[in-house]
């Protein structure tokens, strides 16, 4: 989904000359739109983190037994799945400033159910509009930081206070999206050629020549238009057979691996590995946003598919390490070592994670679909994404009741099936244009 500085890409052109600016300070407008896009992105990860330092708070006020609380913890996921069925259709017809004005106002109303919740239905129905609302956005740096507030911040304030924090970044989009133009490419795709240039020229500046990006974003949006009535079905053809395998199996062991489960429930594995929630959780919130930002900088210096085997084998480490803990702690052996390292072996499964497979197969999504499906594609592996991730986040506290150290070996064993998985069918994109990437994924089919 586009959004403020994600609408932009080309360099800056001044006087017509060609000449990038890209070393200079990015115009004022641009910040703040950027500013106004992401908060979606921090609400995202408010939403995803939320029920792991409230999970104590809510069971103990509201009376919520395994079963209710899973439910409720789960739930932003079916409306995950809810939104993304829609935000494609519902981006073309509003455009992207409203679409995400309209995604806050779901998350708003849901945080606000959560905060003054009186029974366990309110507490379900205000997550299914916040997963409504977070189903139209994307991952992005932002949304680890919102988990690490939250982790954070989650110590020290009540679940109701904590819920009614994660309406700031919301009401923030809310309101700043009053101030901001509507995106330069969905107006031009929709026709309205004034606006267009006025969105444009506002968010590079006065005094910068638009009129080079001003044709080339014409001319792409026209062929976009050319390529717009593909169909479901069309991405099942044996064209299509190599990226759609890639694709979706990329999001199914994404999740499969336990990392919505971790997510949202890192305090009950912190708790049942016997180690102070407290402490456990201010440790996870200040590792994930240098793992997000050093998976940023190591993907382009080592590439997509190296860093996504490693980041899948630390994870594959790191839940075998947890795994090993909890039967050592059964067995009462190492007794005061065990708690210690289950929740290294948790810290740096979320590092791994964040690292690579958090982001990597989102990125590769934009580039191993060609642009006549790639909308279309999108939603599929978003719903498929979301579906999985419901999957794990519901069964996961039944999982741990089970047995601790099962569920963390059977996530070691998806990890470990990811990594071959991307050794054996998913392609390098680093350093090659789009044309290229699909010239070499259908050479493999014949």
């Amino acid at each position: 989904m586009e959004g403020g500085g994600a609408l932009l890409k080309k360099p800056f052109l001044e006087n017509g000359n060609g000449a990038g600016v890209s070393s200079s300070p990015p115009p004022p407008a641009l910040i703040f739109s950027t500013f106004v896009a992401v908060c979606g992105s921090f609400t995202y990860g408010c939403a995803i983190s939320f029920s792991s330092p409230a999970q104590d708070g809510i069971t103990q006020d509201l009376g919520l037994s395994v079963a209710a609380f899973s439910m409720f913890g789960s739930v932003l996921t079916v409306g995950g799945m809810i939104g993304a069925l829609f935000c494609g259709r519902m981006t073309a017809i509003l455009g992207c400033k409203y679409t995400m004005w309209l995604s806050q106002v779901f998350c708003s109303i849901g945080w606000v159910a959560i905060a003054l919740a009186p029974s366990s239905w309110w507490l379900d129905m205000g997550r299914l509009s916040i997963g409504f609302g977070v189903g139209f956005l994307t991952y992005v740096l932002l949304t680890n930081c919102g988990c690490s507030i939250v982790f954070l911040v989650g110590n020290f304030i009540s679940w109701r206070t904590l819920a009614l924090m994660g309406l700031v970044p919301a009401i923030l989009q809310l309101v700043g999206l009053f101030f901001i133009p509507e995106s330069p490419r969905w107006l031009a795709k929709v026709g309205r050629g004034k606006e267009f240039e006025a969105s444009l020229q506002w968010l590079r500046g006065n005094n910068v020549d638009i009129s080079e990006e001003k044709e080339e974003i014409v001319n792409t949006m026209n062929f976009l238009k050319e390529d717009s009535d593909a169909k479901v079905m069309d991405l099942f053809q044996k064209k299509y057979a190599y990226s759609l395998t890639v694709g979706l199996g990329l999001m199914l062991l994404q999740q499969l691996g336990g990392s919505s489960g971790v997510s949202f429930y890192a305090s009950g594995v912190i708790e049942k590995a016997g180690f102070p929630t407290s402490t456990g959780t201010i440790i996870i919130s200040f590792i994930q946003v240098p793992s997000a930002a050093a998976g940023l900088f190591l993907m382009d210096f080592a590439g997509r598919r190296p860093l996504l085997m490693v980041s899948a084998g630390g994870m594959c480490f790191c839940s075998f390490l947890m795994g090993l803990s909890f039967i050592l702690q059964g067995l009462n052996v190492l007794k005061d070592l065990t708690p210690i390292l289950t929740v290294l072996g948790l810290t740096a499964y979320i590092a791994a994670f964040s690292i690579g497979v958090a982001g990597i197969p989102w990125i590769m999504m934009s580039e191993i679909f060609p642009m006549s499906v790639k909308a279309l594609a999108g939603t599929l592996v978003a719903l498929v994404n979301w579906s999985s991730s419901w999957l794990v986040t519901y069964t996961f506290n039944f999982m741990l009741q089970w047995s601790p150290a099962g569920t963390f070996f059977i996530f070691a064993l998806v990890c470990g099936a990811m990594v071959m998985f991307t050794w054996k069918w998913v392609p390098e994109t680093k350093g090659r244009t789009l044309e290229e990437i699909h010239a070499s994924m259908a050479g493999c089919l014949h």
